[in-house]
């Protein structure tokens, strides 16, 4: 129905252990589910991509736009065979389903539900992992467990667990046997279509308060602080930004520190990119200490208990006070620190203002022309600390 807007990708088990009896079952399941989702272009689509020892798309989100066609298509859907190779089937719908191309919405999330029968004969964990940063849901539907003679193929124990963002279960259904797949259908459906929870679309993008802190003393001069502000947007612009998803707030320092603008100032990604261009530069001495204690004080303690807070200092020289205590007092905060340091700005002290592991969270380039370079690492290694930390 319309008030469901996904993209669905649906990975079938067609490998041989899963034997022709089940893989009908398998196959009157999806069909219940594309009957109970109501497919159609302005609600839910659905495409199929069934593995073995390698996958292949049935068809995609473009293919069937109605129920009734989509059920049809499943029906002659022919066992591929082969292992459960699910890790390997994860990377292929990462690579391939949820292209334009294929008809991916964009608006709409992007949700796998992943049929697996016992266990995967290959990793999941990565595989999964990265089809969580670039932004897609993923459900598992696990089906009896191994058998005995499937023991010595397991690779992970807990793959469900290792595969989906949140252990708390929403993302995952256990059912005891093929033949009680039924009783799934509605509470699959009510799942994918509860977009409200589905909170693991590009989490590490939607998720934080990051507060940006400026150096704007005279050593900058003020070509290279308009540089600083084109790294600051091209840094944010990364980001889903909204009152709910990622929020972005500024402060600018020199011996004295400006905010900006908070958290709660603006709440589209054009609103803040054109709020970034009006920064005007102060001109002073370089007070980084106090700047990091202003910034504790008026952006982090204001951030809501459900975004990471993430400082992001940018500075091009060494600071006239003490860095280290305010830096620590931050992180003890829960205040993820990134230094990024230009030209005359000193080793020791990007280190101190940084989280740890240091060398993760601090860069240096020699002069300010460069600082287009570490817009994708520095994305990146906030994407890898967000999903390497436990969540709920």
């Amino acid at each position: 129905s319309s008030d469901c807007k996904v993209d669905l990708s649906f990975l079938m088990d067609g490998s041989w252990s899963i034997g022709k009896r089940r893989f009908q079952l398998q196959k009157r399941f999806l069909g219940n589910v594309a009957q109970a989702l109501g497919i159609g272009s302005a609600g839910p689509l659905m495409g199929i991509v069934q593995y073995g020892d390698d996958p292949s798309t049935e068809f995609n989100l473009k293919t069937y736009a109605n129920s009734k066609d989509l059920r049809n298509a499943i029906e002659k859907i022919q066992q591929k065979g082969g292992l459960s190779n699910v890790g390997k089937a994860l990377s292929f719908v990462n690579k391939n389903f949820f292209l334009d191309a294929n008809g991916n919405r964009g608006g709409a999330p992007n949700v796998v539900v992943v049929m697996v029968d016992g266990w995967p004969t290959d990793r999941v964990e990565e595989a999964s992992r990265l089809a969580r940063e670039s932004g897609i849901n993923i459900f598992f539907v696990t089906v009896e467990a191994a058998a005995q003679s499937e023991k010595q193929n397991v690779m992970e124990p807990n793959f469900v667990d290792k595969a989906v963002c949140r252990t708390n279960g929403f993302y995952s259904i256990n059912v005891p046997s093929w033949f009680s797949l039924h009783k799934v259908v509605q509470p699959l459906v009510k799942r994918v279509c509860d977009t409200d929870r589905l909170a693991c679309s590009k989490t590490c993008l939607n998720a934080a308060d990051i507060g940006f802190v400026i150096d704007g003393s005279s050593s900058v001069g003020t070509g290279n602080f308009r540089t600083v502000l084109q790294f600051v947007a091209n840094i944010s612009k990364e980001f889903e930004i909204s009152d709910t998803d990622t929020r972005i707030g500024a402060v600018q320092y020199t011996y004295e520190q400006r905010l900006e603008f908070s958290f709660d100032k603006y709440s589209t990604k054009q609103d803040v990119l054109n709020a970034i261009k009006r920064i005007s530069y102060w001109s002073g001495g370089t007070s980084t200490g106090a700047a990091i204690s202003y910034a504790s004080e008026q952006l982090f303690s204001k951030s809501k208990p459900n975004k990471r807070k993430i400082m992001i200092l940018i500075t091009d020289g060494r600071s006239y006070d003490d860095v280290s205590v305010p830096a620590m007092a931050a992180h003890q905060n829960g205040v993820i620190a990134y230094s990024i340091g230009v030209a005359w700005a000193a080793p020791d002290e990007l280190e101190a203002i940084a989280s740890d592991p240091a060398k993760e969270h601090s860069f240096f380039v020699d002069e300010f022309d460069n600082l287009y370079r570490y817009v994708n690492q520095l994305i990146q290694n906030i994407c890898t600390e967000f999903n390497s930390q436990p969540r709920n």
